[in-house]
């Protein structure tokens, strides 16, 4: 279950359980743009590394998109070294976890730790679909999909922070 799903329930559960009598006028809430937002953590070390190395694995993944051959129908090719990028995948995807459990231990409320786990989570599965892809057309699909999720990876990290909505 998504973090986003999991704080929802609990508000739907805690507004089911109130005991507060119904003519009570409610407190009026904190707007969004008085909590500030979240300091960025791009310049940590942790997360440049993910941002340096999520944006070298695109960057390689580019790269395998553009030697396929022409013909999508062709059989999938080997890619030249994608023992060890499936390799840098893994470190990443951990890497991202361990974004993900550093964020969730100071208490972050922002989305970016649920994202990171995400992304940690779908490193692994676009890495297979790479490599269970038969055509080109899929290895090409595939690929590129990988490269979405790289840039996802940078993207997050080095966005400004927002306040929680």
């Amino acid at each position: 279950m998504s973090c986003s799903a999991v704080a929802f329930s609990a508000f739907l559960w805690l507004a089911s359980t109130s005991s507060a009598p119904v003519d009570v006028a409610p407190s009026p809430a904190v707007a969004p743009s008085a909590l500030g937002a979240p300091a960025s953590v791009a310049s940590e070390p942790l997360f440049a590394d993910i941002v340096k190395r999520a944006g070298g694995l695109k960057a390689q993944a580019e790269a395998y998109r553009k030697g396929l051959p022409s013909d999508p129908t062709a059989a999938a090719t080997p890619l030249k070294g994608f023992e060890g990028f499936g390799a840098a995948i893994g470190a990443l995807s951990a890497l991202d976890m361990k974004g993900h459990v550093t964020l969730k231990e100071r208490g972050a409320v922002d989305d970016l730790k649920c994202i990171l786990r995400g992304i940690s989570q779908d490193l692994p599965e676009k890495l297979g679909a790479v490599g269970a892809a038969k055509t080109v057309k899929d290895q090409d699909q595939a690929l590129r999909d990988m490269v979405y999720l790289l840039n996802d990876n940078v993207e997050v990290i080095t966005a400004p922070p927002t306040p929680p909505a």
